[in-house]
């Protein structure tokens, strides 16, 4: 039995979800899809532990949060709608015993942000229930809805990731055991995940042949050796435990009593790690590639102010995403960093919409300008990328209004001008500013005195890595995973427009 809190059919979609609501309240960033958790560890509190590491990897997702713990054969489950310290507290993480456990952060990407679409998928099988976290997006999901519906599955939710679950409970019902049926339920599936999957015979780690989304693993400080998953780094400093590899593309781990064991159950694996988890998503202390990425992100700010350096007083960084970068330009031009904008790091999603007179004057819930700092400045204003510009415009207007003499925005990635896929929510294509308009247009929209994004040469140059092991389909329209063109349809309105 899995005790968790009833669902309602009449459940609705939370308004502010819907890209045709408040337009101008959406962040004017692409947003990631989830953070995923799991541990084993039959001497410690997982529950507690995994709560912390989905508190760490809050910012991959804020619309619901779940774990599921596993004791034995019986399995624990609560989720909810809200953040992570809003879902769970301790009287709720005591009736979560066990000694493995997986857990979910959630932003809505495929399916809506509803309590019914929360993860982690909990479905049952021949050999027991099984608890699947995902972060990622699948880009099959139509002819994958269809086999299972061909095969009597009760889907309950609109979800990709509640698919692959009934797709690996299906081939373990067929007969196979863990192992088997969780490989042949991958091959079944095209497009980006990451999984944490519990079962009660241990817990897993999977990633796409792609690796487009991260998965790492660590190691607790115990005896025996004990394993934690996580969407990155930062998941498993706040527990303390210590970073062991990441799991690679095409890779599946299975953690037991007996320890860790690898497979790799695809043999097309070519690594296409999504270059927005370095450039914006992940944690800028989270590690890739054996550095912060607060280290990155820096040396993309130097890579910029190479490319594009203007004659000013001081650099900005809009927080907190801009500000490596902005110290990274600083440097490379030798132009003082100053904070000119204060963010108020309390606020979160909030459903209660302005008035239409704090809307006239300017309503700053998030950001604050310095006018001190400001006044009478030529001020360059570094961010790391701009989608639909409207944020980006009302900063203009606010530094201008603070006194900045000139405003001089750079951009530490190149211009966004294709949807994502692969569980990055970004708009679709006729409402990405750069897919519509030159830099000449968009620097006067923004009302700037100049404009200038990092060239797509110089953020893979920055990487130090392989340029040919980055998906940025973002801004080439290069995907790595064959889209079908029904999906395609949805987002790639230009082409479409063009084609007809």
């Amino acid at each position: 039995m899995i005790p968790t809190h009833p669902i309602t059919a009449d459940e609705q979609p939370l308004p502010t979800n819907n890209p045709m609501t408040h337009q101008d309240t959406r962040p004017d960033k692409p947003e990631e899809a989830c953070g995923v958790f799991g541990i084993y560890a039959p001497e410690e509190d997982v529950a507690k532990l995994t709560y912390f590491g989905l508190y760490a990897l809050q910012h991959r997702g804020q619309e619901s949060a779940g774990i599921a713990t596993f004791e034995g054969e019986q399995v624990h489950l609560h989720k909810d709608m809200g953040l992570v310290s809003q879902v769970f507290n301790e009287g709720i993480l005591s009736n979560l015993p066990g000694q493995m456990a997986v857990g979910h952060t959630r932003y809505s990407t495929t399916g809506s942000s509803r309590k019914v679409n929360a993860q982690p998928a909990v479905v049952d099988t021949r050999l027991g229930t099984l608890a699947l976290a995902h972060n990622g997006n699948l880009v099959n999901t139509i002819q994958l809805r269809q086999e299972l519906l061909e095969n009597n599955c009760n889907l309950v939710t609109t979800t990709d990731s509640e698919m692959i679950a009934f797709a690996i409970a299906q081939e373990i019902d067929a007969g196979q055991n863990w192992l088997e049926g969780c490989i042949k339920a991958f091959s079944r599936l095209s497009g980006a995940f990451s999984l944490v999957i519990g079962t009660p015979a241990g817990l897993m780690g999977v990633r796409d042949p792609n690796g487009i989304r991260p998965l790492v693993i660590g190691t607790l400080g115990s005896d025996p050796v004990r394993y934690v998953l996580a969407s990155e780094t930062c998941g498993l400093d706040i527990i303390g435990a210590e970073y062991l590899r990441d799991v690679e593309p095409g890779e599946l781990v299975w953690i037991t009593q007996e320890g860790l064991a690898s497979y790799h159950w695809s043999q097309q694996q070519q690594r296409k790690l999504c270059i927005f988890e370095m450039i914006y998503f992940a944690r800028p202390d989270s590690v890739m590639h054996n550095e912060s990425l607060y280290t990155y992100r820096m040396r993309l700010g130097r890579q910029l102010a190479t490319e594009s350096i203007v004659d000013a007083d001081i650099v900005i960084g809009v927080p907190d995403s801009g500000i490596p970068a902005a110290i990274g330009f600083s440097q490379a031009s030798s132009i003082s960093y100053a904070e000119g904008l204060i963010k108020n790091r309390y606020v979160g999603r909030t459903f209660i919409q302005p008035t239409q007179t704090m809307r006239e004057s300017g309503i700053r819930m998030k950001l604050n300008p310095l006018k001190d700092v400001l006044n009478g400045k030529r001020v360059i204003i570094v961010d790391d990328s701009i989608v639909r510009g409207t944020t980006s415009r009302k900063l203009v207007k606010t530094l201008r209004e603070a006194g900045a003499r000139e405003v001089h925005m750079r951009i530490s990635s190149p211009p966004v001008t294709h949807p994502c896929f692969y569980g990055i929510d970004t708009d679709s294509q006729d409402q990405l500013i750069a897919a519509t308009k030159s830099v000449a247009e968009i620097t006067k929209q923004l009302e700037v005195d100049s404009l200038a994004y990092l060239s797509w040469e110089g953020m893979l140059l920055a990487t130090g890595e392989d340029p040919q092991s980055f998906c940025s389909a973002c801004f080439t329209g290069d995907y790595p995973v064959t889209v079908p063109e029904q999906v395609k349809a949805s987002k790639l309105i230009l082409e479409k427009a063009v084609m007809s």
